[in-house]
């Protein structure tokens, strides 16, 4: 199960604020006389902003005026959300992508920079403090969905390896016979490995269960014992030395164990579907004007 499903706030926020920066950068260009030039014809900068605002004008507006009403709700009710809770929640965001390097390419090809994500995440869990107090997850419905969903949250039988991956068998047998010479592993990963997504982290794949990875290298890692270094394998990616590091047995799942887990996914079902109702409520307590309806 997936943790952290109740994402779309903030994901509503991140949607626009590319959109949202690129219109700013535009009203900030100063009054140029023109903005682009195509052989001898100019794009001024009122044509460019009367694009944006016609194209996008309306939903950043309204995203801003989201916002608004959001932060001063914030504001009234005195939500604190500590430092210490936005680097928690950004720290998840970091592992779900893949790692903090793949999380700032992601943010890049967003358009929105590390500070404003800080931001909106600060928004985003102070929110979810007002909306919590307006739910109730309760001891029968976790129970509930956890007998509909029971078989998902069996353990299925994982281990956990390393590998080196080189391009021929004779380089394979290379780094085995050193290997068995007591050469370290992590550090041949690092000197040998092709696979560039570990090989600096000593060739580590974390735990994988049965049909994640190629069939052969599957099969001989799921047959060593903890602690064993295999024979080269071959693969469609070359030849792999593969050392396992750990083993976890298949099990049936329990409730005890499942159930703060499924707490958490109701509780962020519920926040999601709350957030509307909430919205509209204390939207109704604001005088909005907005010219761009005008």
């Amino acid at each position: 199960m997936e943790k952290k499903s109740n994402r779309k706030l903030l994901y509503g926020l991140l949607l626009t604020a590319s959109i949202i920066l690129i219109v700013i950068a535009v009203l900030t260009l100063g009054n140029k006389e023109y903005v682009a030039k195509v052989g001898n014809e100019k794009i001024s900068e009122e044509e460019l902003n009367d694009v944006l605002t016609s194209q996008y004008g309306a939903s950043v507006l309204d995203s801003l005026i989201s916002n608004s009403i959001i932060n001063q709700e914030i504001e009234k009710q005195g939500i604190e959300v500590s430092q210490e809770e936005v680097d928690k929640e950004i720290e998840e965001y970091k592992e779900y992508y893949g790692g903090e390097e793949s999380f700032l390419s992601v943010l890049e090809s967003s358009g929105v920079d590390y500070n404003t994500f800080e931001k909106d995440i600060k928004t985003y869990l102070a929110t979810n403090k007002i909306l919590e107090k307006r739910i109730e997850v309760t001891e029968e419905e976790i129970k509930k969905y956890f007998e509909e969903n029971k078989e998902s949250f069996n353990q299925q039988e994982e281990v956990k390896a390393s590998h080196i991956l080189v391009e021929d068998e004779a380089t394979a047998n290379e780094v085995l016979n050193k290997l068995n010479a007591g050469e370290d592993f992590a550090t041949l990963a690092s000197e040998y490995s092709i696979d560039e997504s570990n090989s600096e982290s000593g060739g580590d794949l974390g735990y994988f269960g049965k049909g994640e990875m190629a069939e052969a290298f599957e099969e001989a890692a799921f047959a060593m014992e903890i602690g064993d270094i295999s024979e080269p394998v071959e693969t469609e990616h070359g030849f792999h030395i593969i050392k396992l590091a750990d083993k976890v047995a298949a099990k049936e799942a329990e409730y005890e164990d499942a159930k703060e887990e499924i707490k958490q996914l109701l509780t962020d079902s519920k926040i999601n579907e709350e957030y509307a109702v909430w919205f509209e409520e204390v939207s109704a307590n604001y005088e909005i004007e907005n010219k761009l309806e005008s």
